[in-house]
């Protein structure tokens, strides 16, 4: 998995897996969810992201694994 926030344009992108890209599907408003053909999220983008969630929460980032 990988995070990158990207500050200029305000964008979170959220890549979970590799995947060949087929279709976007938006959520709600600036949340996209990008896909395989056979549906598989390869991952997620949030525009806007600081209008969605508070500056200090987008410079931490915890990770958690759970056995």
């Amino acid at each position: 998995m990988r995070i990158n926030f990207d500050q200029k344009n305000d964008i979170m992108r959220i890549k979970f897996q590799n995947g060949k890209y087929h279709m976007s599907q938006e959520l709600d408003n600036g949340i996209i969810i990008d896909m395989t053909k056979d549906k598989k999220i390869i991952g997620i983008e949030i525009l806007d992201v600081s209008e969605k969630i508070p500056k200090k929460e987008l410079t931490e980032i915890t990770v958690g694994l759970s056995a």
